[in-house]
């Protein structure tokens, strides 16, 4: 199994010099991708901007979206955004898409949710024809550039539930999923639900990626990342944010090495390390752990 490392842009204090030895010490190290994930009315760093910075700072690990709420944008500009990157990257990049969870992301885009599952469906299908060259409406020029992969980027379905998963099972190459709290349980069930929606389609088996958040390398790493988690997950409302903060145990390289072994047990083939703070520090831990394996 393969293991993956998120930028630290959804932590306070993310800034270029985070940007620039994530991605060196990363791309040195026993890590197959760097990613980052989309969020708008939130403190964190703007996702397509730093995947660029990622794409010309590195050169063996892939370049992960993880993931772009697709239907809140014109496919178009995405299509041109994701091609970008695979350029920059000289192919190395792979979209998540999915219809994301929170409301004024939609809105503060001057965008509505509604009937967001069918919208993603056929942004997928529009995304696949302008990386072949289609033009996006009669008489007009292709958008490009052209993607250096052939038909484009991977495209993995941000996906969990039995109904989305049926749906991505149509067009997805993958799935990538997430566990807030690194549970062995819910990646294996994660896991499995994807394989069996993928097989009830009639496709072979997915790539399966899933994640966590964690923090290692840091004083007083509990508090670290309880506070970390409970400020991302405050769209939930309080008592829920507080609840899984106080269920976090991924602060510990015991804790982290049952996740991971969970994961690999579970059949997947990557699995992303999101942490919940930017220091130097804890990346150089997580690549000790990782390099331990």
């Amino acid at each position: 199994m393969e293991i993956g490392i998120a930028l630290p842009t959804m932590c306070r204090g993310y800034d270029r010099a985070s940007t620039v030895e994530w991605c060196r010490l990363a791309d040195a190290g026993p890590v197959s991708s760097v990613s980052c994930g989309e969020r708008m009315t939130f403190h964190n760093a703007e996702m397509w901007t730093t995947l660029a910075a990622a794409a010309a700072l590195t050169e063996r690990v892939r370049i992960i979206a993880n993931v772009s709420v697709l239907p809140a944008h014109p496919v178009a500009l995405v299509a041109k955004q994701a091609a970008t990157i695979d350029v920059l990257s000289a192919g190395r990049f792979t979209l998540g898409v999915g219809v994301g969870g929170r409301g004024a992301d939609y809105r503060s885009l001057g965008s509505g949710s509604q009937r967001r599952h069918d919208r993603l469906d056929r942004a997928v299908a529009e995304l696949r024809s302008l990386w072949a060259g289609e033009p996006p409406f009669d008489g007009a020029d292709p958008v490009g550039p052209p993607c250096v992969q052939a038909g484009g980027p991977p495209v993995l379905a941000g996906a969990l539930g039995p109904k989305s998963l049926a749906r991505a099972a149509r067009w997805a190459d993958g799935v990538v999923a997430f566990s807030v709290g690194g549970s062995p349980e819910e990646i294996a069930w994660s896991a499995e639900a994807a394989r069996r929606a993928f097989a009830d389609a009639g496709r072979d088996a997915p790539r399966l990626v899933s994640g966590c958040f964690y923090t290692l390398g840091v004083a007083e790493p509990d508090t670290v990342l309880r506070d970390f988690t409970e400020e991302y997950l405050g769209f939930l409302g309080a008592g829920n944010a507080a609840a899984a903060a106080a269920a976090m145990k991924t602060f510990e390289a015991d804790a982290l090495h049952r996740t991971l072994d969970a994961a690999e047990a579970a059949g997947l083939d990557e699995f992303i390390l999101v942490p919940g703070s930017p220091g130097v520090p804890v990346l150089e831990e997580t690549l000790e752990l990782i390099g331990s394996r």
